[in-house]
């Protein structure tokens, strides 16, 4: 029980540290690893985004549990290769919107595709999600200890997901899950109308 409390307070200080949606602006001066591990954790779009797969993945249970959150990042590293390499993908700004609308409302409905259809779903997002970030990586940065830092503060984030998804195990967990998952997807709806 303690620990599903610490949980609850990481995902609390990870939210209140975080600026607005949006947040793809990397300084130009370079970015490596320390730069990649922070930023995941500096925008609201990518911190309930990979938070809610995590739930989500929690909430659908095995195998998702772990396929889902190694989906994820594998998708977002092959949306970023495109970004970093100048290849386009329309409605980017729209698909992270639509990420977190979605995904909380998989969550707050506890809707349970086919493996195979949930997996493409989370690496759609993923690709939105990985292409704001390649495309707006400066050339004097690393793109690889870059990348490399994103991808582990994703895992990170998508491991604190995955916590919270357990409480449903709680008395009123499911409920709370429920709940949160309907508060993803107001975000969500906050994001498109930010647009």
């Amino acid at each position: 029980m303690r620990r599903n409390y610490l949980i609850g307070l990481l995902a609390v200080v990870v939210l209140a540290l975080a600026s607005p949606a949006h947040a793809h602006i990397i300084d130009a001066s370079g970015a490596g690893l320390a730069q990649g591990l922070a930023h995941p954790f500096s925008g609201l779009d990518h911190i309930l985004a990979m938070v809610a797969v995590g739930v989500w993945a929690a909430q659908t249970g095995r195998p998702a549990l772990w396929m889902l959150p190694v989906a994820f990042p594998l998708a977002m590293a092959f949306g970023g290769l495109l970004g970093v390499a100048g290849l386009p993908v329309p409605g980017i700004e729209a698909g992270i919107a639509a990420s977190v609308l979605g995904l909380g409302l998989l969550i707050a409905f506890q809707v349970k595709p086919p493996l195979a259809l949930s997996i493409a779903l989370v690496a759609l997002f993923a690709l939105f999600h990985g292409h704001a970030h390649g495309t707006e990586l400066p050339q004097a940065a690393s793109p690889v200890l870059y990348g490399l830092g994103f991808v582990v503060a994703t895992a990170i984030l998508h491991l604190i997901g995955i916590g919270m998804g357990f409480a449903m195990r709680l008395p009123k967990g499911m409920l709370a899950l429920r709940v949160g998952g309907g508060a993803i997807a107001a975000a969500g709806i906050a994001l498109f109308v930010g647009l």
